[in-house]
This record gives C-alpha cells, structure tokens and sequence, in this order.
C-alpha cells in the first residue's frame, strides 16, 4: 500500500508512535523513527521491525529545537530522497496543579508538544508543496478537548493542535498536503499505566466501553488517514476514545 513511501514518526519507538510505526513499515512504508532519550529502547524497537522484514531507522533529535528538527528532516530526505508523511506524535506531561506548576513546567510541555508539531512541519513543509504532495497527522489527546485536573499544561498544549492543524490544512489546501488530528483517549500504553491503580480505575469507569484503547486502534486511524484514498479530508479531527467524549 505504501511502497516506496517514507514517513517521519516522532516519538516513533514507544507508545502509540511505536504502533504507528509499525502499522505503517508493515504496509510497505520507510519509517523514519525519531527519539530524543532512550536509544536502547528505540533500536531495539527497530531491531524487532526489522527482523520481520519491515524497512525501519532510527534517529535522535529533540522536537523542542527547531535547527535539530530541520537536521533530522534533512538527514531523512538525503538518505531516503523524500519524505512523503509526517507524523507528529511526541509528547510529555509534567502534571501538576496550576498552583503548583512552574513556568518551566508549563514552558516544557508547550514547547514538546505544540511547538514541537510546528517545528516539525516547519522543516517539511517547503519539501512537500515543491514535491506537489504531503499528508500531516498531529496526536492530539481527549484531554485537549475536556481539560483535566492537574494538567493544565498539556490540555493547552494539545488543544493548541486543533488551531494550529486547521489552519494549515487551509493554507496547504490547493498545494497537494493535507493536515489531520487524531485524538486518542486514554490508551494503554506507559504514560498512562504511570496513573496511580485507584485513579485509572476511576478513568475506565467513566469511558462507556469500560476498557483503555490499544496503540494499534489508534494506528489504524492514522494509516486511514495517509492513504492515497483519503486525499478530500483534511482539517479534520478524528477521535479514538470509547465514547469517553463526543
């Protein structure tokens, strides 16, 4: 399905990113995995794909550092010669109440996961409209759209997602590049199994199909979304969460 093509996953080797990788290598595509910490981890995670014959790298950078993101975007087209899909999906919590959160708490989650998409797509968008065709999919979060105690940090930064997608897919509309959201709830992966026992049972509760998301209900959607087939949408906001919001 995706022969020849190459995509850029950051935050590609754990979590929801490590699923989207390999749902996209398994469908033919280059995954170019990126990572800030924990390079034992992310080759590992390439080491497993690619032992199952899927075509996968590696490469560190932080999504925080607009030149990193631009050294990482350059590095890909100059080893693979294009980049077809971009995938922003790294982000963190530092979660606290307004209260006690600092600036620096607040600063570092903004600057991971908003400005981080913006970087991203700022170092890949002139090679996409020259090449006439692009897809970008930014991992929002049920929590952008609902807020939630103690993060307020993150709230804003991943309903900052929403605009910042909108506005794009209106600007790239007549170039050939579509931009998405896909916004998971609460999906079993390390971030939230960090959730104290009592607390996530509390979460599961509230979400009507009783049960957390899995990574890989969360890839389908975003292949869905950078197949060739789903060129007319664009703009658009696709929630994973079991009915937790609608």
């Amino acid at each position: 399905m995706f022969k020849g093509r190459v995509a850029v996953v950051t935050g590609g080797t754990r979590g929801i990113g490590a699923a989207i990788t390999e749902s996209l290598a398994k469908a033919g595509a280059h995954v170019a995995a990126g990572y800030n910490k924990g390079k034992e981890g992310a080759e590992a995670c390439r080491e497993r794909l690619t032992a199952a014959g899927a075509s996968v790298s590696c490469h560190q950078g932080r999504v925080d550092d607009f030149q990193d993101c631009k050294r990482v975007i350059d590095e890909v087209i100059a080893e693979f010669g294009r980049i077809d899909y971009l995938v922003n999906n790294a982000g963190i919590t530092i979660d606290k109440t307004l209260r006690k959160m600092s600036a620096e708490d607040w600063q570092g989650v903004i600057s991971v996961n908003l400005s981080g998409a913006f970087n991203m797509t700022k170092a890949v968008i002139e090679h996409m409209i020259e090449r006439g065709s692009g897809r970008i999919v930014n991992i929002s979060s049920v929590i952008g759209e609902t807020g939630n105690i103690g993060q307020a940090n993150y709230a804003a930064s991943k309903a900052g997602l929403f605009g910042f997608t909108k506005s794009i897919a209106l600007e790239l509309a007549n170039k050939g590049v579509t931009a998405n959201v896909v916004a998971p709830g609460f999906i079993a992966t390390e971030m939230v199994s960090a959730i104290p026992e009592a607390a996530l049972s509390k979460v599961v509760e509230k979400i009507p199909q009783r049960r957390l998301g899995k990574p890989e209900e969360v890839a389908r959607v975003v292949q869905f979304l950078l197949e060739d087939e789903s060129s007319y949408i664009t703009g658009a906001v696709y929630t994973v969460n079991g009915g937790l919001d609608m």
